[in-house]
């Protein structure tokens, strides 16, 4: 599968900015049966979103139904090795989604209680941050 990216961007390169607090929007279990969400403030990569979806999807054998609720927008810029300071910013290299703590990252449902949690498990190993996993019924 592609790794996942934006179509198009407002702006080509953008600054870092500040990802602090915790979530009020994406915070609940909205899709799914059970969720992954997030305890840290972090950037994750599509490389980590695509990782952690192949791994849910080689868990549960192509049965159930995936939801995945963060996307990457923000570019990452990157000068290249050996380049003196000055010359301005460097190219956009990746891009990289703002997660909040709070935030439902994955959902799942149509799988056994014992499949989800083992399947959003091993999806938190493949992410930059600690993970919990929800019910639908605890928030």
């Amino acid at each position: 599968m592609a790794i996942l990216l934006p179509r198009k961007t407002a702006h080509r390169k953008v600054r870092k900015g500040k990802n602090e607090g915790v979530a009020t929007r994406c915070n609940t279990v909205a899709f799914g049966d059970y969720g992954l969400m997030s305890l840290d403030n972090e950037r994750v990569t599509s490389k980590q979103i695509e990782a952690a979806r192949q791994a849910i999807t080689r868990f549960i054998k192509r049965g159930g139904k995936i939801w995945i609720r963060i996307f990457p927008h923000t570019p990452v810029t990157k000068k290249p090795l050996d380049v003196k300071m000055g010359s301005g910013k460097g190219e956009p290299q990746f891009f990289v989604a703002k997660v909040k703590a709070g935030t439902v990252m994955f959902e799942i449902a149509d799988v056994t209680d014992e499949q989800a949690k083992e399947a959003l498990r091993l999806a938190s190993h493949k992410l930059p941050m600690k993970c919990k996993i929800i019910k639908k019924e605890e928030f």
